[in-house]
């Protein structure tokens, strides 16, 4: 079964084509990134209206790279069994263009279509990388811009989040904790590389409590750095935040830096310990943005081995085909939604 997959969430727009949920025939990303390092964040706006331009496009050159991989004069719509969209969680403007789009093509080319969860896409990562070794019952530790969560899967059809974050999901402390460094946007990646210079002992920060052993706090770790940030270049709590990475050094910058991603790999490698020894697990897999940060990747496979699924770093931040092997596991299980009335929703 082939599927054509489109990802619009936030600030990519992609599409692919995947046959049986496991192998990515054709694919094509447009990333946003340079639109909105400027603003030290996405500007929804901008977001919406460069998917509007860029829409078309990116599903066309998918399809072209599909018909160049194969021999032979045929239709390529032929080729094409269903569709499947991105239609929650996410920024609005972003899924409402993604959705339309996919809407129609499934009216015009009379396709069955699938509406996915964008958080259960990023799960579905691994079955690209290395579908033979997953097996059921699964734990999955979902890290992203928006959202931190654990979910267990029993099958395909049956799963629950077990544990999820009270406050900031630890992508977007990432980003913020980067700001107050005075280290570029997207935070992520601008960490881990500083984090690689400097000390991971040198600042001591909080481990949060929940009542919930499963779930994830992190504004107070995010407000922690913020406060030592203050305590070692002399200031109060009232200078400005935005002045701050001025009055740092290389070196404090990069401990900093170390120091924090130190702390967040610690609180979701515990916090995943407790899930597995409480429901257990066949695999454990890793998924969202987050999951391209090398040193979680080191902790998780040095902690679970063998049981620990990694996707590629590709497929770790916002793709299509994901998308789409997500789609085919659930056209196992679930009738298609109806074109006409398929709805976005951003929570």
């Amino acid at each position: 079964m082939k599927i054509l997959a489109i990802e619009s969430s936030c600030d990519e727009f992609a599409a692919a084509v995947v046959e049986d949920g496991t192998r990515v025939l054709a694919e094509t990303i447009y990333s946003q990134i340079d639109l909105h390092k400027v603003f030290g964040g996405i500007v929804p706006e901008i977001a919406a209206r460069s998917h509007v331009e860029v829409a078309i496009p990116v599903v066309e050159e998918c399809l072209v790279k599909l018909g160049s991989a194969n021999s032979g004069d045929f239709d390529i719509w032929n080729e094409i069994d269903a569709i499947a969209a991105v239609n929650r969680p996410g920024l609005s403007g972003s899924l409402l263009i993604g959705t339309l789009t996919a809407r129609t093509l499934a009216l015009l080319k009379n396709k069955p279509i699938y509406a996915i969860d964008h958080m259960e896409g990023h799960v579905y990562a691994s079955w690209l990388s290395d579908s033979n070794r997953i097996k059921f019952p699964i734990l999955a530790l979902v890290v992203s811009g928006g959202h931190t969560q654990i979910m267990l899967f029993r099958s395909h059809a049956d799963y629950e989040a077990i544990g999820e974050t009270q406050d900031d999901a630890i992508g977007e402390v990432f980003d913020k904790v980067a700001k107050v460094l005075g280290l570029p946007y997207p935070g992520g990646p601008s960490i881990s590389e500083a984090a690689e210079r400097g000390d991971p002992e040198k600042y001591q920060l909080p481990i949060p409590k929940c009542a919930n052993p499963l779930n994830f706090s992190f504004s107070g770790l995010k407000t922690a750095v913020l406060r030592a940030v203050q305590t070692e270049i002399g200031v109060d709590h009232t200078f400005p935040s935005f002045e701050l990475a001025a009055r740092l050094n290389a070196f404090q910058r990069d401990d900093f830096a170390a120091s924090f991603q130190s702390t967040a790999v610690k609180i979701l490698t515990e916090t995943m310990k407790r899930a597995v020894d409480q429901y257990g697990a066949e695999t454990i897999l890793l998924a969202g943005g987050v999951a391209a940060n090398k040193e979680l990747r080191n902790q998780l496979q040095e902690v679970f081995g063998d049981k620990m699924i990694i996707p590629e770093l590709r497929y770790c931040t916002d793709n299509a085909a994901m998308i789409g092997s997500r789609a085919y596991f659930l056209s196992q299980y679930a009738k298609p939604d109806n074109p006409l009335d398929l709805e976005i929703g951003v929570n």
